[in-house]
């Protein structure tokens, strides 16, 4: 630890002293406690986008135009302009560098809704290792579409949705991939999640997890469908019994069933309750306590285990999934806190279910409570991600969960509401040191790295040393210098921090489409 809080005694240290294995790149972050972005230009002069967010290396701003159909990105840079006085410090910027076109430079923009289609403008995962964006078109949402061709009653439908994989270089389409009378949950990313090269995307219409492998070529490979079959030879396999069994029909052997008893239940639903079979059944040993354990826990609850369907998805490591489980009314609400999920872990090779949770249960708790980080699976080549707070690395951020675990009335409803946050949406949290929970305290509820609008305000949000308690270390102020003027009005505000400069955006709207109010916030 730095001994000295002045930048350029840190320095110097830094040239003599050799930090102990493993922390030098915790030390050089320490350097952001000097390195604030301090300054802030107002209401800037910029273009009537909507800014989604930087990539995690820092290469690139993303934005989407207002009418949904252009993407645009920008190449951040930093401001330069000349000052003939002395003393520069004290002097205001000149009208030039107040814009946006000081701090970031188009590169392009390129078109990609079309035929009624719209840009999703929360979907954005990128691939760092080749600076590749993968971006979302639908067209407008069915919501009482007839379940047709196995689709689950209750989901609605779009007409058409659109994955597009972009080189974010030069803005070149690589590859498309098309989903027609189906529906994913595009909003924050929720409906697909990006590991390394693997993309899992789940259809909550037809209830299964499309697994597919993007190429160094920018190609979207098929790697597995996971559903209704979990192996790839099993729609071979049961299309050739039902084969042998028309041909046995037909030679007078025994009368074909009725097609409502033939119907089989989908592979991974198989999986799952014999999971769950397996587990009560192995509670007992003696026989008698073993049927009436499955008759309480099992045969009771088998309509409500039948009638689960896939919320969400999230990869665990390259091989095991964490699938979220619950009924058709949570998986297509906008809150679904208040409905009972289930989890399970499944391994794609084996295709077996490793382990099941209630969204109560204790032993998950725990063990997110131990080993947050295995939750916030990131991808190798990703640096930057590595180092986020979390209650299993940061022992402030981990006081916090404790305070506001021993304020809960009910410890049941305080893990359902922590499980809620399960499984973590792709890249849904910003890698800024300025985050850092061992750098800087500052108010949850009004800003965090967590990828979503707030609710605005009129104070300015404070980031204060943790090292120094009563340090104020910089403040960011969303909307007009002076505050707003109509206080009625709903406002709401997002954050987008650079993940390395002392960069950020702060872009303040109304819910009537007036125009954002975008300041800039760095280091001057």
């Amino acid at each position: 630890m730095f001994k000295s809080n002045n930048v350029t005694a840190r320095l110097f240290e830094r040239q003599i002293c050799t930090p102990a294995p493993g922390t030098s790149i915790h030390r050089a972050r320490r350097f952001y406690e000097n390195i604030v972005p301090s300054y802030t230009i107002y209401d800037v002069e910029c273009p009537d986008h909507s800014f989604r967010k930087f990539t995690e290396d820092g290469l690139y701003l993303v934005s989407f135009s207002r009418n949904h159909q252009d993407l645009v990105v920008y190449r951040p840079t930093w401001l330069t302009f000349s000052c003939n006085e002395e003393d520069c410090d004290t002097h205001d910027l000149p009208l030039k560098a107040r814009k946006f076109e000081s701090f970031f430079t188009q590169l392009y923009s390129v078109t990609l809704a079309s035929s009624g289609e719209l840009i999703c403008k929360d979907f954005f995962l990128y691939m760092e290792s080749n600076q590749f964006g993968l971006f979302a078109t639908s067209t407008a949402q069915i919501h009482d579409a007839p379940p047709t061709g196995g689709a689950i009653q209750g989901v609605p439908s779009v007409e058409k949705i659109t994955f597009h994989l972009l080189r974010l270089e030069d803005g070149a389409i690589l590859d498309e991939r098309v989903f027609h009378n189906d529906y994913v949950n595009l909003a924050h990313s929720i409906g697909a999640f990006l590991y390394d090269d693997l993309l899992a995307i789940v259809s909550l219409r037809y209830q299964r997890i499309h697994i597919l492998q993007i190429r160094d070529s920018g190609d979207l490979v098929d790697v597995r469908s996971i559903g209704e079959f979990c192996r790839e030879d099993d729609e071979l396999f049961l299309d050739s019994n039902s084969q042998v069994l028309v041909n046995h029909v037909g030679n007078g052997f025994h009368h074909s069933l009725p097609e409502s008893e033939t119907s089989f239940l989908s592979g991974l639903k198989q999986r799952l309750l014999s999971f769950i079979f397996r587990g009560i059944w192995n509670e007992e040993t003696d026989q008698t306590m073993r049927v009436q354990c499955l008759k309480k826990k099992f045969y009771f609850h088998f309509q409500d285990y039948i009638d689960l369907i896939i919320w969400k998805v999230q990869f665990l490591d390259r091989h095991h999934l964490l699938i979220k489980f619950g009924s058709v009314d949570g998986g297509v609400s906008r809150n679904a806190d208040s409905h009972r999920s289930f989890f399970a872990v499944y391994n794609m090779e084996t295709t077996e279910i490793v382990a099941f949770y209630q969204n109560s249960a204790d032993e998950l708790y725990f063990l997110f409570e131990l080993f947050s980080d295995h939750f916030h699976v990131s991808s190798k080549s990703s640096l930057h991600m590595n180092f986020m707070s979390s209650h299993s690395n940061n022992i402030h951020a981990l006081e916090q969960l404790r305070c506001t675990k021993n304020k809960a009335t009910s410890f049941s409803q305080f893990v359902k509401k922590m499980m809620a946050s399960l499984p973590f949406s792709c890249q849904s949290q910003s890698p800024s040191p300025y985050f850092d929970q061992s750098l800087f305290r500052f108010d949850e509820k009004l800003i965090s790295a967590i990828d979503r609008h707030r609710q605005s305000t009129d104070h300015p949000i404070k980031f204060i040393s943790r090292r120094q308690p009563n340090i104020l270390k910089f403040k960011m102020k969303p909307g007009p210098e002076a505050g707003s003027t109509d206080g009625r009005t709903k406002k709401i505000c997002s954050f987008l921090f650079h993940p390395i400069l002392p960069l950020a955006l702060s872009v303040q709207q109304t819910l009537f489409l007036q125009a954002s109010v975008v300041n800039i916030h760095f280091r001057r």
